[in-house]
């Protein structure tokens, strides 16, 4: 039967076949040097930061002593914009006006024409950038399946022990607390909606203005000490959506409209440092990455590491900043050591960072760079490279070589003609930086996750001996049908979703990611058998992502099989990993063992207090335990959280009902069918209980709903009682 009202639950003494207020939780995924002068002169010519940018090239002394004695701390602030291409600001030539407020910012500041990131998604890029460490120094290879080690300390860290105030406002899920950025922050808000929809290829995001709105009022609240703000917004990111004006404006660009959107919801907050309204200050503006926007075939980025992704805005605007146009190659991992710098602060010697600061005379120096989300999450090639002097090498199978001052779309391989200068590149590549890292150094750290992501028994495909095959370039044609499949599946266009994933998984069946993407594409078609079917032979074949295994378990416990479900998602259950705690948790419940699944989600509340998933299946626990006012209020915590929770809601709409309130607990319902019009035990409660209040024709769309999107094989009682219904309303039979 589907999830409707039921009798009282039976708690902890056993398992039984609690379908009437099951809520399954979704899936869950589902990526040039020249000398610069500096001095006093151009900007503001006074302040603090203006003495410190004549001292930051001295020698190094204790860390609190290298600001003059007296010498107030000045403020700093880190921008940065998700997926914002250099070439799409005003400042990086974009002619169509989409960053008036940067631009603005950028003319009174320093512009470095030649920056570049080392890795093009956001969790690492993010990464670098905050502890001004190359991925394989800190230990980030991608967005999912690794976490900062605590030994590693952040740009927050050393500026809260040097007495600054700290906070950090972030706009979307890929940085998430529960992956180690928050370390050294006293305010981490990351609090946009989580849990809404996992299922729909969409990270969890909150719109740039609320995150700045927020960032405001602590910028305002903090005043007395010196205070260090990392704002990141999230809007440029694909899907593009534009708000208004924007939308109409840039309705041939809608990703131009995002940008414009970011730069708008920046400017109030620039305009403070702009009119001298705030005391001296460092404002540091970049990217994580840029966006490919189907350059080298490439749609958004992940894929590879040409310019139209690994070049980033970069630029500095501060008393004592020289205004101009700085062509020196600039990096990320230069950014750790330039806020440092002007706060007066020296890295510790035991704390080597290969950055340099910006606010230094320029040094040449090689930059490392790499994109392994494709080897990760598909088993193709990796892509390392270097970039030194205007030279740029990608080390792949079908190795690439580009003079970026002569080329810099990259469309001109030299790799045959310079072999020397390739193989001198090649050199500099770091031996630490190889992926998948020989066993023998695979850091503690990262251990777990190597094993979790299949590199240490073999299970995410090949490992080492990649050849031309393998290199992303021959790929291009298979990402074309990875994103159409996942297009397609968006859309609700499930058949032709199914079918392509098939193709995808015969075309590379050593893929994990096609595993997946078919398997969640017959889940969402309400086919389960035949997902198992799908998931069941990646595990055995030894190609099952992290992702796939906590599918298989969730899906094995919704169907009955508890007992399997458990034995797959143990290794979940005492990771850090909310999301395969919160499944572990599901799966206990499921088993009837609600006590172990209450302690499982206090442990995954414990890891992030604001998981709105984890409290929407303490309030499903609260029902099966029959402790409806708790469930009540559990499920009304989350929806606080994130309102856009449909499971929450059902959830709400039986709790109220078993507590009388039937009108509430009809109104919750609604809810949760206007969120996911799909959710079969909504759609079903709503159905009969608005039918028993004569609220006809809200019975009729609801059991309409329900016949058209419940599965037979499931729910053949409950669908031949609803036709029924139907054809007295004289609907269809």
């Amino acid at each position: 039967m589907a999830g409707m009202i039921a009798e009282p639950y039976e708690t902890d003494g056993g398992w039984d076949d609690w379908k009437r207020t099951r809520s399954r939780l979704p899936a869950m995924r589902c990526t040039t040097v020249s000398r610069a002068r500096w001095g006093h002169g151009g900007g503001r010519k006074t302040g603090a930061l203006a003495v410190l940018l004549a001292l930051v090239a001295g020698p190094a002394i204790g860390i609190l002593d290298a600001r003059p004695a007296g010498a107030a701390a000045p403020d700093l602030v880190l921008i940065t914009i998700d997926t914002l291409r250099a070439d799409a600001t005003g400042f990086g030539g974009n002619r169509r006006g989409t960053t008036p407020n940067l631009d603005r910012l950028a003319a009174a500041g320093r512009v470095f024409t030649d920056a570049h990131a080392h890795s093009v998604v956001t969790l690492p890029s993010h990464t670098n950038i905050l502890t001004g460490l190359y991925p394989y120094q800190h230990g980030v290879r991608d967005n999912s399946g690794f976490k900062l080690p605590p030994t590693v300390e952040t740009v927050a860290t050393m500026l809260t022990r040097a007495g600054y105030a700290t906070a950090a406002f972030v706009g979307a899920y890929p940085l998430d607390s529960q992956f180690g950025l928050a370390r050294g922050f006293s305010v981490y808000d990351d609090h946009y909606p989580k849990g809404s929809r996992p299922d729909e290829f969409v990270m969890p995001e909150r719109r740039g203005d609320e995150v700045v709105r927020l960032a405001r009022a602590w910028w305002d609240k903090a005043r007395g000490k010196p205070r260090f703000l990392w704002i990141h917004l999230y809007d440029p990111h694909a899907p593009y959506s534009p708000p208004e004006p924007f939308a109409t404006r840039f309705k041939d660009a809608p990703y131009l409209g995002d940008v414009a959107s970011a730069d708008a919801y920046l400017g109030p907050f620039l305009d403070s440092f702009l009119a001298g309204h705030e005391p001296p200050a460092l404002v540091v503006v970049t990217a994580d990455h840029g966006e490919a926007l189907g350059e080298h075939g490439e749609e958004t980025h992940g894929l590879f590491a040409y310019e139209s992704t690994l070049k980033v805005p970069l630029l500095l605007w501060g008393a004592g900043v020289i205004p101009g146009r700085d062509p020196r190659a600039a990096r990320h991992v230069d950014i750790y050591p330039t806020l440092l710098a002007a706060a007066g602060i020296v890295s510790p010697a035991a704390q080597p960072r290969p950055g340099l600061s910006l606010l230094a005379p320029a040094i040449v120096e090689p930059s490392y760079f790499e994109a392994l989300s494709t080897a990760l999450n598909r088993g193709w090639a990796p892509l390392r490279g270097i970039l030194r002097a205007g030279q740029k090498l990608i080390a792949l199978p079908l190795p690439e070589l580009y003079d970026l001052p002569r080329d810099p779309a990259e469309t001109s391989n030299l790799v045959d003609r310079e072999r020397r200068s390739a193989a001198e590149l090649r050199a500099l590549l770091p031996p630490e930086s190889t992926w998948p890292p020989p066993r023998d150094r695979v850091p503690s750290e990262q251990s777990s996750a190597l094993a979790s992501l299949g590199y240490v028994a073999g299970s995410a495909g090949k490992t080492m001996n990649w050849g031309p095959n393998d290199d992303p370039k021959r790929l291009v044609a298979l990402d074309h049908k990875i994103m159409q499949l996942i297009g397609l599946y968006t859309t609700g266009d499930l058949d032709r979703a199914v079918a392509l994933g098939r193709e995808v998984v015969a075309e590379r069946p050593q893929m994990p990611l096609g595993h997946s993407l078919l398997a969640q594409a017959l889940l969402q078609a309400h086919k389960e058998s035949d997902a198992l079917v799908v998931m069941e032979k990646a595990r055995t074949s030894g190609v099952a992502s992290e992702p796939l295994l906590r599918q298989l378990g969730l899906t094995l416990a919704e169907t009955g099989r508890a007992r399997e479900a458990l034995e797959v998602l143990a290794p979940f259950g005492q990771s850090d990993d909310i999301e395969g705690v919160n499944a572990w948790a599901l799966a206990l419940s499921e088993a009837g063992r609600q006590t172990d699944a209450e302690a499982a989600l206090a442990r995954s509340l414990a890891l992030d207090a604001d998981n709105a998933p984890a409290i929407e299946l303490q309030g499903l626990v609260a029902l099966r335990r029959q402790r409806f006012a708790e469930a009540r209020e559990r499920s009304e915590a989350a929806l606080r959280l994130n309102p856009a929770l449909p499971r929450a809601w059902n959830n709400l709409g039986v709790a109220l009902y078993q507590l009388g309130d039937v009108d509430g607990a009809l109104a919750a319902w609604q809810k949760a069918v206007d969120h996911d019009p799909r959710l079969i035990d909504a759609l079903w409660n709503l159905g009969l209980k608005s039918l028993e209040r004569e609220r006809y024709d809200q019975a009729r769309k609801a059991l309409e709903g329900f016949v058209a999107v419940a599965p037979e094989n499931r729910y053949r009682d409950d669908l031949a009682r609803a036709r029924d219904i139907l054809k007295r309303f004289g609907g269809p039979g």
